[in-house]
């Protein structure tokens, strides 16, 4: 009976007391750590919205100014300017705006938005403001004063404005394919050409480091300390070019390639003693600030370091230095010229088609006489005649620190059976060589045969202050003391004798040497179309400067007398005077009218009292007022 009652009371299947008490002990132990964790997740998001709101507000904020000590600022590039620096290539402060993903309430609504106020792709743009997890993301450098209005105006959230440095070249065209440009490529802002990509990695800087923890999921750990390396600033450097020589050296050839009309040009100058380039001009050129909007691809050209050329009878002066030099001839040897010489069924003639009978071997360069060449060239042989051109710097690069610098080719000459291509090669024709090279051979003449490397660095500034000195970059003896001084003494008496009388100035001794040569197109010389040069130095006897002038398919004279001559003493007659050299000769009033009547391209310029740097600033100011 008692068990009967006791199985109607506890059914069997239902829960003993006991058992029900554990049940219910287990639900508010899970109820209870259920609360802890809901309590723990209020509290932490408490801390992070409200309590550390302040902090995160100004991480927000600070993004930009926090990276900006992440990354270098770049240095600036400077000509010389007597005894100062002139800022060629600069940083400038602009407007950019940038955004905080993590705060944009609306990526489709912001991205749209901005892409009509800011002229970018909105797809793009929805990329950038979707990473939630991003704290900076950059949306465009260089705002106009109308778009920094219109971003203010509309206040976007999590949309910031801030300032940006841009490099700037304050005096526009003036030695753009020495300095080149910066831009955006793959992401990276850089060097894109010229200096600024040639020197690329002491111009940027080292860029700062940020180290910190994650947690398991992969997120900073934002509450943990971070190692932080700053930025190391860019090295800023000053080059050899004066920028007021650069500036007339520009004016000169633009107005001889409008006299002439020439179909380009480049002309350089170096400091004879130090192989210092103090200008490089070429044209056409193009302003590095609006570079992108340049449709003439030929503009970025420099022509000076990479378009080798045949060069002409300016070259016969290093066959003669040669073979004066290996003992086969001396400037008053002679031989018989009969206007033709003959070799594996060619026939090469002299430029004038003439036959000058008995000839010396200055009169040779007076005349420009390609026989006699040829005659000094087979007294020393061919393998003497390649082993000269290359010490002269022919075949390789010149080591210049400058962008896009090729070496010429001189590849004919490797087969010393050809005997042809050695008489050719000897005026200058069937092989190539770069105006840089040119230039630097005829230096090596200038600087007692002694050829040095072409210099563009004068100095460097570190970041620190401190300064380095780029030292004399010698290279190697060409031809004796001896040699060197005959040579000159002949290219002098081309300028006083022969085809170079309109390169020489008024009161002083210049040397040098004319070269008309044929231009060469898909493996044919082109007729009517010819490249003319002059290259030489003054004052002969103790040179300060070296040039070459080259004027590509000038349509108005045939030869490099009338066109590259003037333009070299046009130069020369400037460079000469703006230094106070003292003068090397006497000269008459008349002679002096007689080179004003006839050198017209740049008179003006030289005679003209312009400060050279308040109008370089005016145009400044025109260009900021007009951008």
């Amino acid at each position: 009976m008692a068990n009967a009652q006791r199985n109607k009371k506890y059914r069997v299947g239902a829960q003993c007391p006991l058992e029900g008490k554990i049940e219910r002990s287990r639900m508010y132990a899970l109820l209870f750590v259920i609360f802890v964790a809901v309590t723990i997740i209020i509290v932490r998001a408490y801390f992070l919205q409200v309590g550390s709101y302040a902090y995160y507000h100004a991480l927000a904020e600070n993004q930009h100014a926090f990276f900006r000590k992440l990354t270098p600022r770049r240095g600036e590039i400077f000509l010389k300017d007597r005894d100062a620096f002139y800022p060629a290539a600069v940083n400038k402060e602009t407007a950019m705006a940038y955004a905080v993903p993590k705060e944009i309430e609306d990526a489709s609504f912001a991205s749209e938005k901005l892409a009509t106020l800011l002229d970018l792709n909105q797809e793009e743009l929805q990329g950038k403001l979707s990473k939630k997890d991003d704290m900076y993301e950059v949306l465009k450098h260089r705002l106009s004063e109308y778009e920094v209005a219109e971003v203010k105006k509309n206040k976007i959230k999590g949309v910031y404005l801030a300032s940006a440095d841009f490099r700037y070249y304050p005096s526009g065209e003036l030695a753009s394919h020495i300095l080149g440009f910066v831009g955006w490529k793959d992401n990276e802002f850089g060097g894109r050409y010229g200096s600024e990509l040639f020197f690329e990695t002491e111009l940027k800087g080292v860029t700062g480091k940020l180290s910190q923890n994650k947690d398991a999921s992969g997120r900073w750990i934002t509450t943990r300390d971070r190692d932080v390396v700053y930025a190391k600033n860019g090295d800023s450097l000053v080059l050899t070019i004066d920028h007021i020589v650069q500036y007339k050296t520009e004016k000169i050839l633009a107005a001889a390639i409008e006299r002439y009309q020439a179909q380009r040009g480049t002309i350089i100058v170096l400091e004879s003693a130090t192989g210092k380039i103090i200008s490089m001009a070429n044209y056409p050129t193009f302003d590095p600030n609006e570079y992108a909007k340049v449709e003439n691809m030929e503009a970025f050209r420099n022509l000076a370091v990479s378009d080798p050329y045949e060069c002409g009878s300016v070259f016969k002066s290093f066959t003669m230095a040669a073979a004066i030099d290996a003992g086969k001839i001396s400037p008053d040897t002679t031989y018989v010229d009969t206007g033709a010489v003959l070799e594996a069924g060619y026939t090469i003639k002299n430029s004038d088609l003439k036959s000058n009978g008995k000839q010396t071997m200055t009169q040779v360069l007076e005349k420009s006489l390609n026989t006699g060449v040829i005659f000094a060239e087979r007294q020393m042989g061919n393998q003497v005649f390649n082993e000269y051109i290359k010490k002269f710097g022919f075949g390789e690069m010149t080591g210049a620190d400058i962008f896009a610098e090729v070496p010429g080719n001189i590849s004919n000459l490797s087969n010393y059976k050809k005997n042809i291509e050695f008489l050719t090669a000897s005026y200058g024709q069937g092989i190539t060589v770069t105006p840089l090279q040119l230039v630097s051979a005829y230096n090596a003449i200038a600087n007692n045969g002694i050829l040095l490397r072409p210099q563009i660095v004068d100095k460097i500034i570190h970041d620190d202050g401190s300064i380095s000195e780029v030292s004399l970059g010698e290279v190697r003896r060409v031809i004796s003391q001896q040699a060197s001084y005959d040579v000159a003494q002949m290219l002098r008496s081309v300028v006083v004798n022969g085809h170079g009388k309109r390169a020489g100035v008024p009161g002083y001794a210049v040397g040098g040497k004319t070269g008309t040569a044929q231009v060469v197109f898909d493996g044919k010389y082109t007729e009517g179309k010819s490249i003319g040069s002059f290259a030489g130095f003054a004052p002969i006897d103790n040179p300060k400067f070296t040039m070459l002038v080259r004027l590509d398919d000038p349509k108005t004279v045939e030869w490099a007398e009338s066109s590259a001559a003037p333009t070299f003493g046009e130069l020369m007659k400037f460079l000469l005077e703006y230094y106070h050299v003292e003068p090397t000769e006497e000269y008459t009033q008349k002679e002096l009218d007689e080179f004003n009547k006839t050198h017209t391209l740049g008179s003006s310029l030289i005679k003209e009292e312009v400060n050279l740097n308040i109008e370089i600033d005016k145009e400044d100011e025109r260009k900021t007022k007009k951008n």
